[in-house]
Order: C-alpha cells, then sequence, then structure tokens
C-alpha cells in the first residue's frame, strides 16, 4: 500500500470521529503527492493539490523540505503546475515559516536571473525565522556586492518586517463568555488526559472544557459575527496550575483567528480574561499566540464603613460585582486608550494587556516573531555597519538610588543581554536575558518539537548549559500512545542537542525520572535562569520559570528569554520546629500563615518568593520551591548558607556523574560540562570570591512574611474544599487546615510520590513500616498506597540501604521494566503499590483514583478531575499532605488523629530544619549589568 493510500485511509478513520485530514509532516508523502501533481490525468490530482497547498505543515519538517524544493521549481520553470504560477509559489514559501523556504528564497534572491531574484527578495524581506547559516549566505554575499543582499539587509536593518504589518485595531469588539466560577486551571482548557493528542491541534481542540461549551462559543461567534469571543474566569484567575501551550491554542482554535490560510488549525490573536486577571505563566503562553489577557477587576471586597472586609460564615472576604460579564455581553476594547467599555460607559483600565511589549506581539502576531525580528535586525545593521534604527519599544531599564538588590535582580542582572544602563536594574525592568539550563517534558515535548521546526530551528543554541528531555509524563503506563509518541519525541530531542530520559539508540534504560528533579540536579549555579516546560519548574538552585511549550522551544533554539524582572516577597522563618512535624507542614503553614497576616490577600501571586532557607538542602528545600506553583508565584528562590550549598551542589555532581554513567551523556559532553561548572561554582564559594548568593540589605520587597513555627503544631492539609457552596472558593489551594479537622474522615486511596517527594520521604516510608511492624506484628493497608519515587537514583540508594527491602516486603506490586504495564488500572486493592518513577497520579493522563474516592496524597494537584473524577454519587476530592500523614491514613483507612500520628513517627527524623539565625543578607556593592552593550 503507497503512502497516500495510508493516508486515505487515515482520512476516512478521522471522518468517524468528525475531524479533518490530519496536517502531513511526511516529505516521502507530498513526494507522493507530487507525483500525482505532475500526473494531469491522475484520479487524486485535485485532492493531492488540496493536501499540497493547504495541508502541509510548515517549518523545518521533512514535508516542508519537500514542498519547498518543488514550489523553487515552478518559481524557476523547472516545473509546471497550471494552478500554481510563480507568484503563488513564492506565497505559498512565504507562508512556510523558515527553514528550507528560506533557504529556497535566499536562493532565488541571490540567483543572476533578476526576473527571479527580485520578487523572492520581496519575499524574503517579510521573513523573520533566520538563523546563523541563512545570515551568513546573505552577509557573504553582500561582502561579494550583492545588491540584491544588500537590498534585503537594509529592508532588515529597517525591520520593514515588523513596520510593514498593519498596526492593531484601535476598537476590538468582544463578546462574553464565562468558561468557569474560579481560577481556571489550565486543565480546564486541555486536560492532563488528553496529552496525547496535543499536537493533533484539531482533535485535542476537542477536550477543551466540554462539547457543550464549544457549541456555545460557536453560537456566540454565529450570532455576533463582528466580535470576538472572550473567555473569562468569573471570580477567579484564568490559566492557573501548569504551563498548557496547547490551552491556548485550544482557546485560539475556538475563539482565535487562523494565523494563514495554508496552514491548518494554526490559530492566533485569542482574547481571554479573569477577574483576577491572567497568570504569569498563561500570560507568556497567551504572548506567543499575539493574544490579549485582561484583567477585569469586576468583583472587590466588600468593605464595611471602616473600610475593613466583610467576611462570611467561613471568614471568607465578601465580594460584591462592579459591572456584569455574563455571557453574551457585548463589550469593546480600546487599544489607543487602553480601557474596556460597555457601549459608552468605561468599566475599567486594562492597560496591563498593552504595554509597548505586548502590544508590538500583538501586531506581530506572536512574541517569537519580535524575538527573531531583533536578532534580525541587529545583525543586519552590525553587517551594513550603520547603528540599529529605533523601531521596536526600547527595553524598560529600572534603576533606582539607593535600593539595593534582591536575589532575583541579582540573578537578572547578571544574565541580562543587550542592557543600556551602567546602573543595576530593579523589578519592573524588561528584559532579554541568557537562559543556562532548559528542559522539557514528555506530554508537551511533541508540542515544542513543533514549534522547534514551525520556527526552523534544527540545533540547540550553544550559550544553553545543559537541556533534558524526560519522560515521566508518560511514565507509569507504556501503553499504544505513548509508544507511538515518545521514541519519535526522543529521537527529534536526541538529534536536536538534549540530554534525554530515553535513548533512541537503546544504549541506556529507559529513565522516567521526575523533569524538575533532573533539572534541580543539573542546575550548577545559585545564579543560573532555567526554563522548563511544567509549572512546577522552580529550582532550589537559581530561578526557575514554569513555560509553555512554545517558550521552551524559544530558549532551546535562542538561548535567550524576555520577562520582566519580577517583584519579590521574602520569606523568613522564626521559633521551633516541633519534631514531629514535616517540612510539607511548614509549607503549608506558610500560605496558611501569609494569607492570615495579609487579611487573605495573596501576595505572592504573580510574583517571586524570596525564602531564605538557609541550611536546608536543595533536595528538601525543593519541597518549598515546588509547591510556590500552587502559591501562584511566579518563581521562587532559595537563599542558603555557604556550606549547604556546597553540599548541594557536591550531591548535583555525583548524580550528573550517574547520569554519564548510565550512557546518557551527548557528543557535546554537556553533562561533563555541568560538572566543570559545578567545580567553578564550589571553588568560588571555598575562596569567598563568589559567596553563596544573598540580597542585599535594602533590597526593597513587596511584602515580608514571617512563618511562625512555633505555631505549627499539627500536620497541616490543603484541601480543595469540594462542597463549598461559592463554587469560587473550590480547588484554589488556599484553604489550609490541621489534620484534627478530618476526624475520622474515610480514606479510598493514598499517593506518596511525584515532584514533592525526595529520598527522604522513601526512607520515613521503611521506617513507619518498621515501627508499626515493631508495635503491631506486622503491617496492613485499609486502602490502596501508591508509592512513585521521583528518580531512578533515589531507587538505586534505597536498594544499596536496605530500605527498599522494607518497602518491597509489603507491596503487592512492584514496578518491572523489563515489563511495564501497558494499561492503565481503573480498580485498586487495599496494598502498597511501588510504581515507576515519574509523575503518576499527579498527572492524571495515565492512572487515576477511582471516580468519587477521597485521595490523601503528597502531590500538588487539587484540580478538578486530575487525580480523581467526580462519580455521580460523589465529588471526588484530592487532599494534600506530607509523607507519614498519607501513609498511615492509608494503613488505618482514615485520616489518623493527632495522638496516632505522633506514635507513628516517634523515633523518626521528619525534616532538621532550624531557621538561619543570622540575617542571610549583604551590604550592598556596585552592581552593573555584565552583558550591557
Amino acid at each position: 500500500m503507497s503512502l497516500y493510500s495510508e493516508y486515505l485511509q487515515e482520512i476516512e478513520n478521522r471522518k468517524g470521529e468528525g475531524l479533518h485530514p490530519k496536517p502531513i509532516d511526511d516529505g516521502e508523502l507530498v513526494a507522493e503527492i507530487i507525483a500525482q501533481i505532475k500526473d494531469t490525468e491522475n484520479e487524486h490530482r485535485k485532492d493531492s493539490l488540496s493536501f499540497f497547498i493547504y495541508n502541509t505543515l510548515p517549518g523545518t519538517t521533512s514535508a516542508a523540505v519537500v514542498k519547498a524544493q518543488f514550489l523553487k521549481e515552478i518559481i524557476l520553470g523547472d516545473a509546471v503546475v497550471k494552478e500554481i504560477s510563480a507568484e503563488f509559489a513564492l506565497e505559498l514559501l512565504s507562508h512556510m515559516k523558515g527553514g528550507p523556504s528560506v533557504k529556497a528564497l535566499i536562493d532565488l534572491a541571490l540567483s543572476d536571473d533578476t526576473s527571479v531574484a527580485a520578487p523572492a527578495a520581496e519575499v524574503l524581506k517579510t521573513q523573520v525565522f533566520l538563523y546563523e547559516a541563512d545570515m551568513e549566505r546573505l552577509e557573504s554575499a553582500y561582502k561579494a556586492g550583492n545588491g540584491i543582499a544588500k537590498d534585503v539587509l537594509e529592508s532588515y536593518a529597517k525591520a520593514e518586517f515588523f513596520t510593514k504589518l498593519p498596526d492593531i485595531d484601535e476598537e476590538i469588539k468582544v463578546v462574553t463568555y464565562i468558561a468557569a466560577e474560579g481560577d481556571i486551571s489550565t486543565d480546564l482548557l486541555s486536560p492532563g488526559n488528553q496529552a496525547h493528542s496535543r499536537a493533533d491541534r484539531e482533535l485535542h481542540g476537542k477536550c477543551m472544557i466540554s462539547p457543550q461549551a464549544q457549541q456555545e462559543i460557536k453560537a456566540l461567534q454565529v450570532k455576533h459575527p463582528d466580535a470576538k469571543v472572550m473567555l473569562i474566569a468569573e471570580k477567579g484567575t484564568m490559566g492557573v496550575g501548569s504551563s498548557r501551550m496547547s490551552g491556548v491554542n485550544n482557546v485560539a482554535l475556538w475563539a482565535g483567528k487562523q494565523a494563514s490560510p495554508y496552514i491548518p488549525f494554526v490559530n492566533f490573536a485569542p482574547v481571554v480574561a479573569g477577574t483576577n486577571g491572567i497568570s504569569p505563566i498563561f500570560m507568556t503562553t497567551v504572548g506567543v499566540t499575539g493574544g490579549i489577557g485582561l484583567d477585569l477587576k469586576n468583583w472587590v471586597k466588600k468593605v464595611d464603613a471602616n473600610g475593613k472586609p466583610v467576611l462570611d460564615a467561613n471568614g471568607d472576604t465578601v465580594l460584591e460585582q462592579v459591572y456584569s460579564v455574563e455571557t453574551g455581553t457585548v463589550l469593546t476594547i480600546n487599544t489607543k486608550e487602553k480601557k474596556l467599555y460597555n457601549g459608552d460607559k468605561e468599566l475599567v483600565d486594562v492597560s496591563s494587556a498593552f504595554t509597548p511589549q505586548q502590544v508590538e506581539f500583538m501586531k506581530a502576531g506572536s512574541s517569537y516573531a519580535i524575538v527573531f525580528g531583533k536578532k534580525l535586525q541587529t545583525f543586519a545593521a552590525e553587517t551594513l555597519g550603520i547603528q540599529t534604527p529605533t523601531v521596536f519599544a526600547p527595553a524598560k531599564e529600572i534603576s533606582n538610588d539607593d535600593q539595593g538588590l534582591t536575589a532575583v535582580e541579582k540573578i537578572f542582572n547578571k544574565n541580562a543581554v543587550g542592557v543600556n544602563s551602567k546602573k543595576a536594574l530593579h523589578a519592573g525592568s524588561d528584559v532579554r536575558v541568557k537562559v543556562n539550563i532548559v528542559g522539557s517534558q514528555d506530554t508537551t515535548g511533541l508540542m515544542t518539537a513543533q514549534e522547534l521546526e514551525s520556527m526552523a530551528a534544527t540545533v540547540i543554541s550553544p550559550s544553553v548549559d545543559g537541556a533534558y528531555q524526560s519522560g515521566c509524563h508518560t511514565a507509569s503506563v507504556w501503553d499504544s500512545k505513548a509508544q507511538a509518541n515518545i521514541p519519535k519525541l526522543m529521537s527529534f530531542m536526541n538529534k536536536f542537542g538534549l540530554i534525554t530520559a530515553r535513548d533512541p539508540k537503546g544504549v541506556f534504560p529507559p529513565m522516567t525520572d521526575v523533569i524538575h528533579k533532573v533539572l534541580n540536579d543539573i542546575t550548577v549555579d545559585d545564579t543560573a535562569i532555567i526554563i522548563g516546560g511544567d509549572s512546577h519548574t522552580r529550582m532550589s538552585k537559581g530561578v526557575a520559570f514554569g513555560a509553555d511549550s512554545g517558550t521552551v522551544a524559544l530558549a532551546l533554539a535562542t538561548g535567550e528569554a524576555t520577562m520582566p524582572i519580577p517583584e519579590s516577597v521574602k520569606v523568613t522563618f522564626k521559633g521551633e520546629m516541633k519534631s514531629y512535624m514535616d517540612f510539607r507542614d511548614v509549607v503549608h503553614a506558610t500560605q496558611a500563615q501569609m494569607l492570615k497576616q495579609f487579611g487573605g490577600e495573596n501576595v505572592f501571586q504573580g510574583r517571586v518568593i524570596e525564602v531564605h532557607i538557609g541550611t536546608l538542602m536543595a533536595d528538601q528545600a525543593f519541597t518549598f520551591t515546588d509547591w510556590t506553583a500552587e502559591m501562584k508565584a511566579k518563581a521562587s528562590i532559595c537563599i542558603s548558607q555557604d556550606q549547604t550549598l556546597i553540599q548541594s551542589l557536591e550531591l548535583s555532581k555525583k548524580r550528573i556523574q550517574i547520569m554519564i554513567d548510565k550512557g546518557m551523556e551527548n557528543e557535546a559532553k554537556t553533562l561533563h560540562g555541568l560538572i566543570d561548572l559545578a567545580n567553578k561554582r564550589i571553588a568560588g564559594i571555598q575562596s569567598g570570591e563568589q559567596p553563596a548568593l544573598v540580597p542585599d540589605n535594602n533590597a526593597k520587597y513587596y511584602a515580608d512574611v514571617v512563618v511562625d513555627l512555633d505555631e505549627i503544631i499539627e500536620p497541616m492539609i490543603a484541601d480543595p474544599d469540594v462542597n463549598n457552596d461559592d463554587v469560587s472558593k473550590r480547588y484554589t489551594h488556599d484553604v489550609i487546615r490541621q489534620v484534627s479537622f478530618y476526624k475520622d474522615k474515610p480514606v479510598d486511596l493514598g499517593f506518596v510520590g511525584s515532584c514533592m517527594v525526595h529520598k527522604g520521604d522513601m526512607q520515613i516510608i521503611a521506617q513507619m513500616l518498621r515501627n508499626l511492624e515493631k508495635q503491631n506484628g506486622s503491617v496492613s493497608f485499609k486502602a490502596p498506597l501508591v508509592v512513585a519515587p521521583p528518580t531512578y537514583n533515589i531507587v538505586d540508594e534505597l536498594k544499596a540501604e536496605g530500605d527498599w527491602d522494607i518497602l518491597k516486603k509489603y507491596a503487592g506490586f512492584e514496578f518491572d521494566d523489563a515489563k511495564p504495564k501497558g494499561e492503565a488500572r481503573t480498580k485498586y486493592e487495599n496494598i502498597m503499590y511501588l510504581e515507576r518513577p515519574g509523575c503518576n497520579l499527579c498527572m492524571g493522563n495515565q492512572e487515576k483514583a477511582e471516580p468519587g474516592d477521597t485521595v490523601i496524597a503528597t502531590s500538588t494537584r487539587l484540580f478538578q478531575g486530575r487525580v480523581v473524577a467526580d462519580s455521580k454519587e460523589k465529588k471526588g476530592e484530592s487532599l494534600l499532605g506530607s509523607t507519614p500523614v498519607v501513609v498511615l491514613s492509608t494503613i488505618l483507612g482514615r485520616f489518623p488523629t493527632l495522638e496516632e500520628y505522633k506514635a507513628a513517627v516517634d523515633g523518626i527524623t521528619l525534616t532538621d530544619f532550624a531557621p538561619p539565625l543570622d540575617a542571610m543578607t549583604m551590604a550592598p556593592v556596585e552592581f552593573i549589568p555584565v552583558n550591557n552593550v
């Protein structure tokens, strides 16, 4: 059977699912299609023409390579297709976004045939996705006296690829659609259990919100053809939780506009909004698509006559409506005035959505185009030997005299690129920064690969110190979907230059280690900037930002990111931690005490949490930084003492060496390079020339949060509060309660695993089993306990030290990499399951609890339906707590009393944490951005 026949069969299969033909990325299939186009009598010629023109993926796909070559032949007259003129062929090339299409355009523009060269040059001037090889060709031609090359470079220097684009409309009419009340997680827009389909945009689009919601959106579009549908998080924040490019893609698919008539299912310019705005991580993704994200402020806190917030019976702040955005309301965004109107009535200032940089993204249709465009303009000006003309909005550079630097400000200043200021920059500055470490995870990785192809990138930027492609989100079940997707992903990323969890050549066994843990290990500098394709990319060394698949692709391709320097909130500790408390309880108490201290205002939201952790090593400190995603923080930074940082770096070196020993090193010797960087950093600390990162003692913070350890007297539980009468207050991570609140509450399943645990948690389970065995003679479970260690290194260490033996003794199931599970469980027995390292239940795309279960987990996710779906009889709820609480709850089949809990952990060192006695700051010194112009 020919590839074309197989494609026709696939089309028939997709028709049954209500889908159009899948976009083509296979060059061999395109070659067959071209052969049928050339055969004027071929029965498939008409359809082949349509597939070639409208359904072939652009960028660096093998399909794009074949398509670009054939279009070049048509333009040169070497091939004749009556339906595709030379002019139309050039237009098609202009929509192919770089790589082979740019190569073809440069070939044509630099040819001796002026009738071909001139029109090709005009198209080339509109392109921005040029790489070093492309630029070198233009530079060489220019230096050789080629007039066309000079003309193209002069156009690039003027940034005509941007200036000739139409400005955004002064008025944008929108019709509202309330997607949900309360915070809207990206799980609603792109569910984790549908991760396998994200690269198939049309198919994945069917999972957004619900079929009913999709029909309601379509109905609004029919009723209001001159308005864009604006998706709203009523009484909440839009896009919290995971960093989902697929979520924005889905919104754009249903409520955006098509980017090109020749590229199927790629839409842009969506409009989203929230009562409390857009989460920072999601706003970055919105910018990737040239979209608009509004902060509506349509509900505010009700205050009494004394100006104090009015509280309801539960102690929560009562909200009152300022204006209505009920579904179907027609509003107008004035982009010049930067205000939202209902008719002539002004509703709210939305200037935060229309910064000069964001307006550029909207005009260009993508933040990518601006990043590449700036690089292209700089190259052209340098080649021509002229000053770069001011076209783009200048970087916002804020320097405040007599104000020191926070830790994040120091990191941004160290890594800043293209800065004009001779003074240190403070929060609010908008800068380009060098990215040191990049991570891609497996359920977004296929989209990252697509993004890399679409921006014509073929190799990782040499300025990146290290990058890793994980296999953790598909670790628990090696099903047909994973088998189809993951090897292809690993092969692509391996060739691109990443360290990969699976070796396409089969030299080393599959490694499903949790991405955040690996990135934490390979981050070997506390002044590093890390970008990772997951919201929990929050390292305890350096500053890390969870990002969508597109931003990850941009960081891999360019080694850079662009973002404002965030404000910081300082977190310090006082008092003494009780011996029976776990550090997870400190993490939850931080959230609860912060909300109490600031009258219910989440001062962490959108800011960096600078936690002065002092003596806690990176592995354990990661428990805090990981949770900051649920605190709605933009990122977090750990301030460590010198010796603690050295110990953490030595542990990183050990684990990187294990990766080398397992055969994971690449041709560029990335892992060896990281060990060298770690040694250099350790030497800097030991010599005193570069001590551990601390803020200046006169740094300015948005807020100071002091966590009183003396107040933490019981294990703390984060509760989704699924039955709260106010739907907007469910699944928010802000309800933190003591374990005694749950007296006799039954537990249906426990989960210890994913990124919130470390080796110490596995040791705690082993020690608890020994304790309970000694007390009772044996241990049995009244509810299932699923245990998923975060990394294989930890499993190997537990086996060597003997703790795995006791875990294995009481396990009814132990993972076997030689025979991985082919299907996800739907039922659980009352036993302990020792699962493969990875995300497991936390991700919700493979294993899940039974519908309606009450789950107690060390996970991070409270989202509705993520860990556990609702049943017809009962809402599923995923409560979050410490490892000892989870283990004991499954043994008892219910939440423990405080007395039962204390007995179970007696003699176990849960966390050896004492806050540093001295303030971890330094006197300010002059700090100049090192990479200034």
